[in-house]
């Protein structure tokens, strides 16, 4: 996972490119972010759709996406049109990375909302517009005819999604979040349940929570894959690798390893011989 943010085009570029040459790397992944979240607080940072479009055009192998897209950002049926236009441009590697939106703790990120005129509503809001948004965006991406929603946050007239995605389906439904609430959503609509963050004892306390819901609405658990993001310390490798197998060994088969900014020539290199490898 590389940060679109304090960090140019051109290096974020080098960098997918570099772990697109190299197998043992399957996925790369951005944030969804409009202004940074750490560093500089006037610094650059890249709007992650319109980016991953472009990193999408210029790889070949990568699965890529988003951890994860803020559903406050973008209207659903707009945000499926996105997604299916870049499962397009990649040939099919798309991950679906989605959630409810930034914390209102974190003060870096809700200041985003105010400067780009987007309204910020409570955390119900947030995830019973989520729960709507991956409803409604499945449907635009597998259902042959026009339809119409009215829902309680969402409303759509003669929604109707073309061209479709190019993976049938649809592309993996990627839902990242820890609160109780947004996992009732991924026992719901996930293929995979992102963990955002290196707290392996804290992610197997919610895989838990997550393994509850889905026996109370008759889904199988091992339906959902459990991922996890680790920062990839570089600096104290062996730290790294003891943070993978701890989330190997609790169940987590997709692991994201957060490189920290400035990215060095060579880095995918570097993290595949001292994090991946050694802990295979």
């Amino acid at each position: 996972m590389t940060a679109p943010s304090q960090v140019g085009y051109g290096d974020l570029l080098r960098v997918w490119r570099e772990a697109d040459a190299i197998p043992q790397i399957e996925h790369a992944w951005l944030f969804d972010h409009l202004m940074p979240i750490g560093g500089d607080p006037d610094g650059p940072t890249f709007e992650g759709w319109t980016l991953l479009a472009a990193l999408a055009a210029r790889t070949e192998r990568l699965r890529l996406g988003l951890l994860v897209t803020s559903n406050r950002f973008r209207p659903p049926a707009v945000l499926a049109k996105i997604a299916a236009t870049v499962d397009a441009i990649s040939g099919g590697r798309l991950e679906f990375g989605i959630g409810a939106g930034s914390r209102p703790g974190l003060a870096m990120a809700r200041r985003e909302y105010e400067a780009h005129g987007l309204p910020y509503h409570d955390a119900d809001y947030a995830v019973g517009s989520l729960a709507e948004a991956c409803t409604i965006i499945r449907r635009l991406w597998t259902e042959p005819e026009p339809f119409d929603f009215d829902g309680r946050y969402h409303h759509l007239v003669g929604a109707f999604g073309n061209p479709k995605p190019v993976q049938r389906p649809h592309p993996p439904i990627v839902i990242g979040g820890r609160a109780a609430a947004t996992l009732r959503v991924v026992a719901e609509h996930a293929d995979v349940w992102n963990f955002p963050g290196g707290d392996v004892a804290d992610a197997v306390r919610r895989g838990a929570l997550l393994d509850r819901y889905c026996a109370e609405i008759g889904r199988d658990p091992a339906a959902i894959t459990r991922s996890i993001v680790i920062p990839a310390a570089l600096d104290d490798p062996a730290h790294t690798r003891a943070a993978i197998a701890a989330a190997v060994d609790a169940g987590f088969r997709h692991v994201v390893l957060g490189l920290p900014a400035p990215f060095p020539a060579g880095i995918a290199e570097r993290v595949t011989d001292e994090l991946i490898t050694k802990s295979a």
